[in-house]
């Protein structure tokens, strides 16, 4: 049997499942959801908003751990001793821990 010879019950139906079918996958993709948010400008720029302080501050802890992670780093190797490089990176540690102690880099002149 095909398409055009199942009676119009069955079709419809079928139909009627593929819609229910579809309806249930919209929901879980949460479509009502975004369609509402973007009527909504406002609320639109308060979510971005708050997706941007996020990203800004999971970056600044990210840095932070990553420069803390690089100094440990080169005082290790300082306690190696490795001539040159062991000199050099000493150096680079005593000024950030100076910069540290002092409060920072004074910027813009305040």
């Amino acid at each position: 049997m095909t398409v055009e010879e199942k009676p119009p019950i069955q079709i419809l139906q079928r139909l009627d499942e593929k819609i229910d079918e579809l309806s249930v996958n919209m929901e879980k993709m949460g479509l009502a959801e975004y369609l509402e948010m973007l009527d909504s400008p406002r609320r639109l720029l308060y979510i971005n908003f708050l997706m941007g302080l996020a990203r800004g501050f999971g970056m600044a802890i990210g840095f932070t751990l990553l420069a803390a992670l690089v100094l440990w780093i080169l005082q290790w190797l300082v306690v190696l001793n490795l001539p040159l490089i062991g000199d050099f990176i000493a150096e680079i540690v005593k000024l950030v821990q100076i910069e540290l102690q002092m409060g920072g880099p004074n910027i813009g002149g305040t």
